[in-house]
């Protein structure tokens, strides 16, 4: 007896959605982790590793459909903490971006690691703003969140 097995268009774009999504909590999931290691001899820095991604796909009506994200969003620190955030590039060529509040600013590019010094003096919520997927020209605005207590 043989048997027939039929794939539609939307199965196989749902699919492809589930893989990408599998392989983003992956990368999360490595990169979650902190440590810590010394600065200038004097302490020491919590490091906080951050990936960013772009998740594109195109709908089934054919139009573009594009997310860009750091990875994790949001990253929770103290007040006056040394932390060193060490940017992954992922996906896309080039993400600069600033830290709102901060003379932070910085770039980090497709296969690149980036590291930047933070320690806030300041509680509050510090967004972490990509300038080329600023939300004007694309769908939505990449921004993560650092959370100071």
């Amino acid at each position: 007896m043989i048997k027939i097995i039929v794939v539609k268009r939307r199965h196989l774009w749902l699919g492809g959605l589930a893989c990408v999504l599998v392989v983003c909590g992956a990368v999360f999931f490595w990169l979650k982790g902190s440590s810590t290691v010394p600065v200038d001899g004097d302490g020491t820095a919590r490091i906080i590793r951050m990936a960013a991604t772009e998740l594109k796909t195109t709908a089934n009506n054919g139009t573009a459909v594009e997310s860009y994200r750091w990875n994790p969003e949001t990253v929770q620190v103290e007040k006056n903490e040394q932390v060193n955030l060490v940017i992954t590039g992922v996906n896309g060529e080039n993400h600069p971006f600033y830290i709102e509040g901060t003379a932070i600013k910085g770039s980090v590019g497709k296969g690149q690691e980036t590291t930047v010094a933070f320690q806030p003096d300041k509680e509050g919520v510090y967004r972490i703003i990509c300038t080329a997927h600023s939300g004007k020209n694309h769908q939505e605005p990449m921004i993560g969140y650092i959370v100071v207590k």
